[in-house]
C-alpha cells in the first residue's frame, strides 16, 4: 500500500511563496526614495543636523567643520539636508558645492529633492541647469528610465524640456542604447513644437547605426534636408558605421564617395571607422592601405585609428607587424591606452604568446595604464584558452579583492572553467554571487552550468537550472534545450529528453543539428532504430542537413542490433548526399561486425577504410581485438597489437582488458597476467573491469567474485613484478562498491591502510554512500569524520545519503546537526535544497524532516532563493499527484 501523502510542506510552501512573492514584488517596486530608511538613524539624523546649522552661516563654504562633516556624507544625507534647509538657495549652492567633491557622487534622490523644491518656486532657471546634471548622472539604463519618468511628470507641471535639455536626454540614451525611448523623446519633441537642430538629428542617427538599423536612420537623414539643415562629417560617419556594423562594406564606401561630392572631407573618425570594419571582416590588408591614405592626406590618426589594425594583426598571429605598428604609434608620439594593450593582450592570447601577454601586462602598468574590465576579461580568457584556469581563477579572485568589478562576460568565463574541471560546487557558489551582488545572469551564464551539471550525470539539477532561470526572467534559448536533450539521451531517458524537445518547440525554437543528433542516438541507443530513421527524415524535412554525427549514431544502433544489411544501406545513402564516412562510421561498423562473431566482414570494412586513406585508432583496433578476443583468436588479436604499436598508436585500458580476457578465454592466465605487467610498464592504468577480469580467471568456478580470491589476485600480481599501489586498491574498492560488495570493500580498505596505503577521497565517498544505503550508519559517520580529519570535502550526495540514514534510524536531531553543518560549509544553499531535501529526504518521503531543516535554513539566514522556492513547491505537486494516481490505482486494483 503508498504510503498517505503527508501536505504540511506542501502548505508550508505555498505560505512562503506568497510572502517572497510579495517581497519580490514590492522589491521590484521600490521607487526613487528607497533610502528614506536612513533617516531614522539617530547618528544620520545628529549629522544632517549640524550640517544644516552651518547653512544657516553666511561664509559656510569656508567652515573647516563642514568640510570634515563632508566626508562622512551620503547621498542620503544630502537628501535630508536639501529637504530641511529652509532657504532655497542655500540648498542649491550645498547641491553644487557637495557635487564638486571628487569622494562623493548625488544619487537621484537627491537631485528629485532640490528639482522638487526648484519647481515649486517656478525657479525654472536654475533647475533646468539641475535637470542636465541629473540625466548626465545616470549610470545605468535603469536609473535612466527613473529620471525620465520623473522628469515627465515635471514636465506635466509646465517645467517642459528645452532644446538642450532634449538632446543631452538623446545623447545619454544613445550611451545607453535604448532605441526605443531615444524615438519616443524625438517624437515628443516634435509634438512639443521643439524645432530639432542638427546635433539632434545626428544623435539619433547614430544611436540607430549602431544597431545597424539603416533604413530608420535614412528616414531621419531625410528630415535633416526637410528641415533645411544638411548633413555634416558626423551624420556621414555615423551612416558608414552603420554599413559597417551591418558588413556591408560596399555601401560604407559608397557613402564616403558622396561625402566627397557633396564637399564634406571625411576626418580622423571616418577613416577609423571604415579601418575597423575592414579589420571586422578580416581584411587586414586593405585596413593598412586605408590607414596609409588617411596618412597622406594629412588627417592624423589618433590612439582608436591604431587600436584595432594592432589588435587585429595579433589575433592573424602577424605579430612582427603588430610591433611595428605600435612603434609607429610611439613616434607620432601617440601612447597607447588601455583599450590598445587590451586589444594587444587580446590578440596575443588568442595567438598562445602567453608568457608575451604577461610581461606587456606588465609593461602596461609601468606605463601608467590602469586595466580596466575588459583586459582582465582578455588576461582571464587567454589563460583559459592556454588551459591555465588557476591563473584565470587568482585574476578574478584579484579583481574582487581589489574592487574591480567583474562583469557578465567574466563571471561566464570562469564558471565555464570551473564546470570544465568538474567544480560545479563552487560554479554554483559563484553564481550565487551574481544573483546577489551582480552583475545579472545571461542566457549563457545558465547554459554553462546546465552543460556543468549535465556532465557529470546530475541531469536533475539542469532540468532544475532551466526552470530558475524561467523563473529569473531570462528565456532560454535552443541550446539550454540542446544541452538537456543531449544529456538525457546518454543518461537513457529519453522520455525526458523528449519532453525537453517538445517544450523547445512549444517555444517556437528550432532544433539545430545538435538537438537532433541527440535524440537520433538517444532512441538508437534504446534499439529504437525506426524512430530514429523517422527523426533523421523529420530533420530532413524540416531544412535542418543531417550531419555526419546523425547518420554514425543510428549505424551504431543498427549495428548493435545486428541490422547488418540496412546498415550498409544507410552508408551508401550516406555517401550519395556528399556526407564521406569518417573513422567513426568505419568503427562502428568494425565493432558491430565483431560483437555479432562476423570478423571477417569487420577486416573488409578495416580495408576498406585503407583505401579510403582512413587510417584506423586505437578504437577500431580495440573493436577488431575484442572480436578476435570473442571469438577464441586471442593469438591474431596479438599480432594486432603489435601492429598497433608500430604505427605509433598507444593500446588503452579497453584494448588491453580485451586481450587479457581473451588469453583467459582460451586458458592462457598466466600470460594473462602477462599482458598486465606489460600494460603497466607501457603506462596504460588498469581499471576495475581490468582487475575483475583477471579476478574471475583466478576463480575456476567462475561464481560471483570472493574476497579470498581479491586477495590472491593481489598475491600474484606481486609475484610478477606489478607491486600494488594506492591507485590498485583504489580502483578495486571503488568498484566493489559500485558492485554492492560492502563488505569486501571494506576488508579490502582494511589491507590497503595495512600496506601503508590510504584511501582516496573518491574511495571515502564511495564507502560512505555504500554504508548510509545499507543503514550502517555508525560506520557511516566513522567515515564522514575520518574525511573531515582528512580535509576532504564530502559531496553533497554523501551529506544526503547519510542525513537519509539517520533519518530512517530515527536519529533525527543528528540529522538536523549534520545538515546545520553543511549549512556552515561553502555550498549554495539553492543546491542544498536541490541535492538533501529534493532528491534526499522527499524522494525517501520524508516530508517533515524535510519542512523543519527548510525553516532551519530560514532561522539561520541561508533561506533560498524564490526560485528555489518555486521549484521546490512545483516538484512536490508533482510527487503528491504522482502518489495520489498510484493511490487510486490500489484502490481501483488497476
Amino acid at each position: 500500500m503508498v504510503k498517505p501523502f503527508n501536505t504540511s510542506l506542501l502548505i508550508y510552501l505555498h505560505t512562503h511563496r506568497l510572502l517572497l512573492a510579495s517581497f519580490q514584488c514590492c522589491s521590484l517596486k521600490r521607487n526613487i526614495s528607497s533610502d528614506s530608511q536612513f533617516a531614522f538613524s539617530p547618528i544620520r539624523q545628529d549629522i544632517v543636523w549640524k550640517v544644516c546649522d552651518i547653512l544657516c552661516e553666511l561664509q559656510w563654504q569656508r567652515s573647516s567643520e563642514l568640510e570634515h562633516l563632508s566626508r562622512k556624507l551620503k547621498p542620503h544625507d544630502v537628501k535630508n539636508i536639501l529637504q530641511i534647509n529652509k532657504n532655497t538657495e542655500s540648498a542649491l549652492q550645498f547641491f553644487f558645492w557637495i557635487s564638486r567633491k571628487p569622494f562623493y557622487k548625488h544619487n537621484l534622490n537627491c537631485f528629485v529633492t532640490i528639482l522638487d523644491r526648484l519647481i515649486s518656486e517656478r525657479n525654472f532657471g536654475p533647475a533646468g541647469h539641475v535637470r542636465i546634471l541629473m540625466i548626465k548622472s545616470c549610470r545605468t539604463e535603469g536609473e535612466l528610465t527613473q529620471a525620465i519618468n520623473f522628469l515627465n511628470e515635471l514636465s506635466a507641471k509646465g517645467f517642459g524640456f528645452s532644446l538642450y535639455s532634449y538632446n543631452t536626454l538623446l545623447l545619454q540614451l544613445g550611451n545607453f542604447g535604448m532605441i526605443g525611448a531615444a524615438k519616443g523623446v524625438f517624437t515628443e519633441m516634435l509634438n512639443n513644437g521643439i524645432r530639432p537642430s542638427l546635433l539632434t538629428f545626428n544623435t539619433l542617427i547614430n544611436i540607430l547605426c549602431k544597431k545597424g538599423r539603416l533604413l530608420e536612420a535614412k528616414l531621419i537623414l531625410c528630415k535633416i534636408f526637410q528641415h533645411d539643415l544638411r548633413p555634416d562629417v558626423f551624420t556621414y560617419t555615423s551612416l558608414i558605421l552603420g554599413h559597417c556594423r551591418d558588413r556591408n562594406l560596399d555601401l560604407a564606401f559608397r557613402v564616403l564617395k558622396n561625402m566627397g561630392k557633396e564637399g564634406c572631407d571625411p576626418n580622423c573618425v571616418t577613416y577609423s571607422t571604415l579601418i575597423n570594419g575592414l579589420c571586422n571582416e578580416g581584411m587586414i590588408d586593405d585596413a593598412l592601405d586605408m590607414f596609409e591614405e588617411m596618412t597622406r592626406k594629412g588627417i592624423e590618426p589618433t590612439v582608436y585609428t591604431y587600436t584595432v589594425p594592432i589588435t587585429s594583426l595579433c589575433t592573424m598571429g602577424r605579430l612582427k607587424e603588430a610591433v611595428d605598428l605600435l612603434a609607429s604609434m610611439r613616434k607620432r608620439n601617440i601612447n597607447p591606452n588601455v583599450h590598445t594593450y587590451t586589444g594587444l593582450i587580446s590578440g596575443l592570447s588568442q595567438s598562445g604568446k602567453l608568457e608575451v601577454v604577461i610581461g606587456l601586462y606588465h609593461r602596461m602598468l609601468r606605463d601608467g595604464i590602469v586595466p580596466n574590465t575588459s583586459t582582465y576579461n582578455a588576461l582571464i580568457d587567454g589563460f583559459c584558452s592556454g588551459e591555465r584556469f588557476s591563473s584565470a581563477l587568482k585574476i578574478f579572485h584579484w579583481m574582487l579583492e581589489n574592487n574591480i568589478s567583474p562583469n557578465t562576460q567574466t563571471y561566464n568565463e570562469i564558471l565555464k572553467g570551473l564546470c570544465l574541471f568538474g567544480d560545479t560546487r563552487n560554479a554554483m557558489v559563484l553564481f550565487d554571487k551574481m544573483l546577489k551582488d551582480g552583475p545579472s545572469p545571461t542566457v549563457v551564464t545558465y547554459n554553462t552550468l546546465i552543460n556543468g551539471y549535465v556532465k557529470q550525470g546530475r541531469l536533475s539539477n539542469a532540468k532544475r537550472l532551466l526552470e530558475f532561470m524561467k523563473c529569473n526572467g531570462c528565456d532560454p534559448d535552443g541550446w539550454s534545450y540542446t544541452e538537456l536533450i543531449s544529456g538525457f539521451c546518454k543518461g537513457r531517458k529519453l522520455g525526458s529528453a523528449l519532453d525537453m524537445f517538445n517544450e523547445m518547440l512549444a517555444h517556437g525554437l528550432n532544433p539545430n543539428q545538435v538537438s537532433y543528433t541527440a535524440l537520433i542516438g538517444g532512441h538508437s541507443m534504446e534499439g529504437k532504430i525506426d524512430d530514429a530513421l523517422s527523426i533523421l527524415d523529420r530533420m530532413e524535412k524540416n531544412g535542418c542537413n543531417p550531419s555526419i554525427e546523425a547518420y554514425n549514431a543510428i549505424l551504431n544502433g543498427l549495428s548493435k542490433n545486428n541490422r547488418f544489411s540496412e546498415m550498409e544501406t544507410l552508408c551508401k545513402t550516406m555517401e550519395v548526399k556528399g556526407l564521406v564516412p569518417n573513422i567513426i562510421t568505419y568503427t562502428t561498423m568494425i565493432d558491430g561486425y565483431c560483437r555479432n562473431g562476423e570478423t571477417h566482414l569487420a577486416f573488409e570494412i578495416l580495408r576498406r577504410m585503407e583505401r579510403m586513406d582512413c587510417p584506423p585508432n586505437t578504437y577500431t583496433y580495440g573493436a577488431l581485438i575484442y572480436g578476435l578476443c570473442h571469438g577464441g583468436k586471442a593469438d591474431d588479436a596479438e599480432l594486432l597489437l603489435a601492429e598497433m604499436e608500430r604505427k605509433g598508436l598507444s593500446p588503452d585500458h579497453v584494448t588491453f582488458t580485451s586481450l587479457i580476457d581473451g588469453f583467459i578465454r582460451i586458458d592462457k592466465l598466466d600470460y594473462a597476467f602477462v599482458l598486465l605487467r606489460r600494460m603497466v610498464d607501457l603506462g596504460c592504468k588498469p581499471n576495475y573491469r581490468t582487475f575483475s577480469v583477471l579476478i574471475k580467471g583466478l576463480q575456476k568456478d567462475k561464481r560471483e567474485m570472493n574476497f579470498e580470491t581479491t586477495c590472491h589476485f593481489l598475491s600474484k600480481i606481486s609475484d610478477i613484478g606489478y607491486e600494488p599501489t594506492s591507485d590498485t586498491y583504489n580502483a578495486l574498492v571503488i568498484g566493489l562498491c559500485g558492485e554492492g560488495r560492502y563488505s569486501d570493500a571494506d576488508g579490502l580498505v582494511k589491507i590497503m591502510e595495512e600496506k601503508g596505503f590510504s584511501p582516496s577521497e573518491e574511495v571515502c565517498c564511495s564507502l560512505l554512500i555504500a554504508h548510509s544505503k545499507n543503514l550502517k550508519v555508525d560506520s557511516a559517520l566513522e567515515i564522514f569524520n575520518s574525511m573531515l580529519v582528512r580535509g576532504f570535502e564530502p559531496h553533497l550526495s554523501s551529506y544526503s545519503s547519510l542525513i537519509c540514514a539517520l533519518c530512517k534510524g530515527h536519529r533525527l536531531e543528528e540529522a538536523q546537526s549534520l545538515f546545520e553543518l553543511v549549512l556552515e560549509r561553502k555550498w549554495s544553499m539553492d543546491e542544498i535544497v536541490w541535492t538533501i531535501l529534493l532528491d534526499g529526504l522527499l524522494r525517501e518521503g520524508e516530508v517533515d524532516l524535510c519542512t523543519k531543516l527548510l525553516h532551519v535554513m530560514e532561522v539561520k539566514n541561508c533561506a533560498p532563493s524564490v526560485q528555489t522556492y518555486a521549484i521546490l513547491a512545483s516538484e512536490l505537486s508533482a510527487m503528491e499527484n504522482s502518489i495520489v494516481r498510484d493511490q487510486y490505482s490500489d484502490i481501483l486494483g488497476v
